[in-house]
């Protein structure tokens, strides 16, 4: 299922299809692709999480990264991707009325992770094999801080919120992912599920 859906996406750029190219390799020859043990790499699912007229994005404080970003987690062995996003967003978020724009992965990508501590252990060195979805939230909802994870959860305009991006190596991403949304705003065909 995760690697014909992988197949099955057309990047939006020159830096997806390499990374597509990559992460289709590392599945081939790793078996424990989904799974954490593999120090290497492995696969987490992500959401940019938007508000229905699609101005404003929904970031959290995260403990680890000391950064606002979009919300996410492992995989943990679960092939299904959007089922582990959605999950992933509302245990960090706690936000329930929360729906795909569609079933389909919004962007592709490999994330560098920095050694860090997380629960007193030492993490090392590793990269994120990345499937993004676009979700949809109502902001009126009242997003709810998970402390384990976070120490906020915020709306922000996309117009301004990379101003509090403290990750660089993340600030590409998120232009990749608000230009792509500005595509869908300016579109004609909206598919929201």
């Amino acid at each position: 299922m995760l690697r014909e859906q992988i197949e099955a996406y057309q990047p939006f750029n020159e830096q997806e299809a390499f990374d597509k190219k990559a992460i289709l390799a590392f599945i081939d020859r790793n078996p424990d692709y989904l799974l954490r043990s593999n120090l290497i790499a492995h696969f987490t699912v992500s959401t940019i999480v938007v508000n229905a007229s699609m101005d404003k994005v929904l970031f959290a404080h995260h403990n680890i990264y000391k950064s606002w970003g979009w919300l996410g987690g492992h995989n943990d062995g679960d092939e299904d991707m959007l089922k582990v996003a959605l999950k992933e967003t509302e245990e960090e978020s706690g936000l329930k009325r929360i729906k795909p724009y569609s079933k389909e992965i919004f962007m592709l990508d490999t994330i560098y992770v920095p050694n860090h501590i997380k629960h007193g252990l030492h993490v090392s060195d590793h990269l994120h094999l990345n499937a993004t979805y676009l979700v949809i939230a109502d902001e009126q909802e009242k997003p709810i801080v998970n402390v384990e994870e976070n120490s906020g959860v915020k709306w922000f305009p996309i117009s301004t919120v990379l101003k509090i991006v403290h990750e660089p190596r993340m600030i590409p991403i998120y232009q990749k992912a608000f230009q792509r949304i500005a595509l869908l705003k300016n579109s004609k065909v909206k598919t929201i599920l």
